[in-house]
């Protein structure tokens, strides 16, 4: 069989060298498109609940919290373990399924069964679906900061949370942009038994009036014979003022406001960790891919978002983008190949000049090899595996 595919070859070399041209142009194309990722995926497809118990300590977020969804995933059609990891306040439950399940029907199935937890969670407690990402997903990290020191790292973290991370997410391939540090910016209602008693106001109706003074409500329609018009109820909070007067209860036609008796201002919650850079308070945000996402492609439009934003921010904050970067790893392996690459034409040309004396022999070897690394990536990509450290290893 062998020789005759020898023999053919031989007979329509015009044709086998056509199809090798083909077959060089077509990868050249193709392998540039395809994914590119530390590691492969080895992980079995796992869908992540997480929940927010505020208040509770570990041991009630875990038989509150954890126990109920952790017994309704058990049943689940193809999961094969169920674990759980229980902190005050929070909850996270891994729920791992079967290697073929597909991972949108095994979140489709963890959130048909997440519907009947949810009834037996703590009146609160909302249980969600952490986006899908992958194992390796975590692709950059990006600090913002003060370059004088002037801004306060609360407000370092507002730009954070509501300028750079949106616009990070909006980018097609990014999972999930998640900031660490700083502090996030809270209306605080502060208050002290003294006060209330002098009022002679409970916690819960401070609690309650602080609640309310933040709502809007419709009020139905407005009919007229040539129109008809919306009546809406505008109660949202713009400013502190706004809280300070909202009423908690009337006294004798006289209305106590929570300005009366509470301090109303904004703070950062209470710090479950920080960031710094270099010794100095810092924001930093974990860029984390989706799936079969090309990583270097990826990163070059996140580079592209951030010099938009850099444009709109203030002149003392800067972004860092250089303290965690996975495309520079990836670089580097695919330059060490192509290194190899080349000097293993270098000696393979060296090496058969200096045996076979025979100049066709050398061209057809040195061709050899590059032509059958790109048939390698073909065969990878049409089985859907993208480039690794691993492939690139066995390269």
């Amino acid at each position: 069989m062998l020789n005759r595919l020898i023999i053919l070859s031989l007979r329509q070399r015009v044709l086998v060298v056509v199809i090798t041209a083909m077959v060089a142009l077509y990868g050249l194309i193709a392998i540039p498109k395809m994914d590119v990722d530390v590691l492969p995926d080895l992980n079995r497809p796992v869908v992540t609940i997480m929940t927010e118990a505020h208040g509770m300590a570990p041991e009630e977020t875990e038989a509150l919290v954890s126990l109920p969804i952790e017994t309704v995933m058990n049943g689940a059609t193809g999961v094969q373990r169920v674990r759980s990891a229980s902190s005050a306040g929070f909850s996270i439950v891994f729920v791992e399924f079967d290697w073929s399940m597909d991972i949108y029907r095994a979140r489709q199935i963890v959130n048909e069964k997440l519907q009947l937890a949810q009834a037996q969670l703590p009146l609160g407690s909302v249980a969600s679906l952490t986006p899908i990402s992958s194992i390796m997903g975590e692709i950059m990290l990006i600090s913002v900061s003060s370059k004088s020191g002037k801004t306060a790292p609360i407000e370092v973290r507002s730009l954070a949370d509501f300028v750079v991370r949106p616009r990070l997410l909006a980018i097609p391939g990014v999972s999930q942009v998640v900031p660490i540090g700083g502090g996030s910016k809270q209306y605080q209602v502060l208050t002290d038994p003294a006060r209330l008693k002098q009022f002679n106001v409970t916690l819960d109706e401070l609690v309650e009036a602080a609640r309310k003074s933040n709502l809007n409500a419709g009020g139905g329609f407005f009919q007229e014979p040539q129109r008809e018009a919306v009546i809406r109820i505008q109660g949202r909070v713009r400013n502190l003022e706004d809280i300070k007067k909202t009423v908690i209860r009337a006294e004798s036609g006289v209305p106590i406001t929570i300005g009366q008796v509470a301090d109303v201002e904004f703070a950062k919650g209470l710090p479950r960790g920080d960031a710094s850079v270099d010794g100095e308070p810092a924001v930093i945000l974990s860029v984390q891919k989706q799936p079969d996402s090309n990583t270097i492609v990826l990163t070059k439009e996140v580079e592209r978002a951030l010099n938009e934003i850099e444009a709109t921010l203030p002149a003392d904050i800067q972004v860092n983008r250089n303290l965690f970067r996975q495309e520079t790893f990836i670089s580097t392996s695919i330059s060490n190949v192509v290194k190899a690459l080349v000097e293993a034409g270098f000696i393979v040309l060296v090496v058969i000049l200096a045996f076979l004396m025979n100049v066709r022999a050398t061209i057809i070897s040195l061709v050899s090899i590059p032509v059958s690394f790109i048939l390698t990536l073909l065969l990878l990509n049409r089985f859907g595996i993208n480039i690794n450290t691993m492939t690139l290893g066995g390269l």
